[in-house]
């Protein structure tokens, strides 16, 4: 199977990449460059001394979940396409044609994705990783506020399809991690749900028989935007005594998988 992934070039956005070469015949990326010496994840936000507290965090997670990553260079059936970032929607379709003639088209962590581009992936189907539980967390963010807002039972993944409205596709279904007590570990877990359920999913071609559902948006919670992500929303949060559920009412979910977390020292 030859996959399309468009992505970027974190430790996590590696380790999936390097999943996903192992289950494809050909594997085309096409990897925004961000800046991986930033203290504030990839310079998306403003590198003051409280965003640094919180992503020092953020970054002790990632790299505890996903070691120090880099894209397996001894496999060659990866073709990386690597880009600066926000650049994606100057390429047209025939500059990139390489990497469109896929079977199946997968997103995560790219930014926003318009024109003729996200009209050849929604014609394709293309599935999105949207890292928040639709439909009632959508916009940036989600898995921060939902922990703001003591819904840790909210904290996960969305596997949808893409669409020109964010994070509003249909769902596929959801990813989540069991509950551990540090809540950076419990969220970043849960990207890693998403990345090892959806390989599984690929692998054994159960993602093609999954039957998508709408998002009911009278259920949404929070639309979050990065305003709203700001020095004194994350001075309380990193106050906050933050209690991850237990007990998780299944109803909520669309075909959850759940990631077994492995004691991380």
């Amino acid at each position: 199977m030859k996959i399309t992934l468009f992505t970027s070039n974190q430790l996590r956005h590696n380790y999936f990449i390097n999943l996903l070469s192992k289950i494809s015949r050909k594997l085309f990326v096409v990897q925004e460059k961000m800046s991986k010496s930033s203290n504030t994840m990839s310079n998306h936000y403003p590198s003051t001394t409280i965003f640094k507290d919180y992503f020092s965090n953020v970054i002790k997670c990632q790299k505890k979940i996903f070691g120090n990553t880099s894209v397996d260079g001894k496999r060659k059936n990866i073709k990386l396409l690597s880009i600066n970032p926000g650049d994606l929607n100057k390429y047209s379709l025939k500059k990139i044609k390489d990497f469109l003639s896929s079977d199946l088209y997968i997103v995560y962590g790219s930014s926003y994705i318009k024109g003729e581009l996200v009209n050849f992936l929604i014609k394709k189907k293309a599935i999105n990783i949207h890292m928040g539980i639709s439909p009632y967390y959508r916009g940036t963010d989600c898995n921060f506020w939902a922990l703001y807002d003591n819904n840790s039972h909210l904290v996960g993944s969305t596997i949808h399809l893409l669409s020109k409205g964010v994070d509003s596709g249909s769902i596929l279904y959801h990813a989540l991690s069991e509950e551990t007590s540090d809540p950076f570990l419990y969220s970043m877990n849960s990207v890693k749900s998403a990345f090892v359920s959806l390989t599984e999913k690929i692998k054994d071609k159960s993602i093609f028989k999954i039957k998508e559902i709408n998002q009911e948006k009278s259920k949404e919670i929070r639309y979050s935007k990065k305003k709203d992500f700001n020095e004194d929303v994350i001075r309380k949060f990193l106050k906050k005594r933050i209690y991850i559920y237990k007990n998780l009412d299944m109803s909520l979910y669309k075909d959850a998988y759940f990631l077994k977390i492995k004691k991380v020292k």
